[in-house]
């Protein structure tokens, strides 16, 4: 039988591991909500944790907490901030009480448990580790910090490495002409680099969005204790918290400007969401564009070919299949799934409190990490190394009826139209036919039909 040991919180008496470092809450949480195994991501525990020692400094500068107990929890949260084993500690799952309490309280009991052995002394969870605080603004605060955290840290390098490889595979491809499709079908040809400038300018697009959101998602609700009145905190503790935060975090983080509504909706959250699901719209493009000119490749488009990265089928010997793309677009339908969940937890806004942070908190981290991962696969494992083939490119499009679009100005829509349904009925070179169709020389109806020209627009 496993050793236990009796908590005591105000519903009672409770058994607990004799080695788990947590207390009588967080042992309840345990117990109440066996549902997914699933705890919040790490990203927001050590958000958490960075939260406890910034209020710790707060609460000692401020004279709720002696210098002793403040250093001992900030030694607390920074062993753990340091453990391999880290999340061992915070076992409690995603769904859960909606205001985070659980949570909150656990990692108050983990540190009142290690800062009461390097002190000495007893060290209250509620009292002093969770002074100046409530769940109902430590939680909103480390959605922010955690996202804050992972959108600079993370996702913003990888989408600014995506967005400069597909520049720089752009430039090496500047020479390239392939056939441009419209509905999937034959249309004026473009050049590789039109195309991946084309996406390179939609992943800038997302970043400069991104960019747009940072100073919402660093403001906190910190200070705004239960309800947004600020009740048992100083009045300074908003301020003094946000500086000690900055400086420990590299960020700016700031007091919000109205407390009450960062602690009772989750808007900021949902307007990231809306961004990330954005971001993967342009990814899922993106790689749904690399599959299609790799498809084949005898009997598909065949344009590219991306790196054979692994074996393809159990049955089928030789195939290799476009497994980043499918990856990427798999993390793209996940977020956009994802970020219909934080819609529908952004109205559980209750009055004076969201009901739904842990969720809000479990899809939006997990967003910002799966869009990390995808960007740099995307760009080194599928951008950087694909080959165009030259052969079946120049093929088609020395068949390309399309390009007869360029004699419009010169002969007419209706009479373009049937020198290209000619050369689509019998199998015909456009030059071939225009050249019995009409009275322009062949010398002139290679300069109009030229490809590459015709990527440069104009008439």
């Amino acid at each position: 039988m496993s050793r236990v040991r009796i908590e005591k919180d105000s519903l009672g008496e409770l058994e607990v591991p004799a080695e788990a470092l947590w207390g009588a809450q967080t042992q309840r949480a345990i117990n109440n909500f066996p549902i997914s195994g699933q705890p919040l991501p790490e990203t927001f525990i050590r958000a958490l944790l960075l939260i406890k020692i910034a209020a710790a400094k707060t609460n000692a500068e401020l004279g709720i907490l002696t210098r002793e107990q403040a250093e001992a929890i900030e030694i607390a949260a920074d062993e753990l901030l340091g453990a391999e084993d880290l999340m061992r500690h915070f076992p409690v799952d995603v769904f859960q009480t909606g205001s985070g309490t659980s949570s909150n309280m656990n990692a108050n009991e983990v540190l009142a448990h290690l800062a009461s052995n390097t002190l000495g002394e007893s060290i209250s969870a509620n009292d002093q580790v969770n002074a100046s605080q409530s769940s109902n603004d430590v939680i909103p605060t480390a959605i922010h910090v955690s996202a804050a955290i992972s959108l600079q840290e993370e996702l913003l390098p990888a989408l600014f490495h995506l967005e400069k490889v597909c520049m720089d595979k752009a430039a090496s491809l500047a020479d390239q002409v392939k056939t441009g499709r419209t509905h999937l079908m034959d249309a004026m040809p473009v050049t590789f680099k039109q195309t991946l400038e084309g996406w390179a300018a939609q992943i800038r697009a997302n970043i400069q969005r991104l960019v747009s959101l940072q100073a919402q998602i660093q403001e906190v609700a910190q200070g705004g204790t239960a309800v947004g009145t600020g009740v048992n905190a100083p009045a300074d503790f908003a301020k003094i918290f946000s500086r000690h935060l900055s400086e420990q975090t590299g960020i700016n983080f700031v007091p919000g400007d109205n407390l009450f509504a960062l602690i009772s909706t989750q808007d900021t959250a949902v307007s990231l969401s809306g961004q990330l699901k954005t971001t993967a719209v342009s990814l899922m493009k993106i790689a749904n564009d690399l599959r299609w000119m790799n498809s084949g490749p005898l009997a598909g488009l065949g344009e590219i070919e991306l790196e054979a990265l692994q074996p393809g089928s159990s049955i089928m010997p030789g195939k290799v299949n476009p497994v980043i793309p499918e990856a990427v677009a798999m993390v793209a339908a996940q977020v956009m799934g994802k970020d219909t969940t934080i819609t529908i937890a952004g109205q559980s806004g209750n009055f004076e409190l969201n009901v739904m942070l842990p969720l809000v908190a479990s899809n939006l981290l997990d967003s910002l990490q799966l869009l990390t991962s995808a960007s740099y696969l995307l760009a080194d494992k599928a951008i950087t190394s694909f080959s165009v083939r030259e052969e079946r490119i120049q093929e088609a499009l020395n068949r390309n009826p399309i390009l007869v679009t360029a004699l419009n100005p010169i002969i007419g829509y209706a009479r373009a139209a049937e020198i290209a349904k000619k050369a689509y009925q019998e199998g015909r070179p456009i030059l071939d036919v225009a050249e019995e169709q009409t009275d322009i020389s062949r010398e002139e109806l290679e300069r109009l039909l030229d490809p590459e020209k015709l990527t440069r627009g104009g008439v």
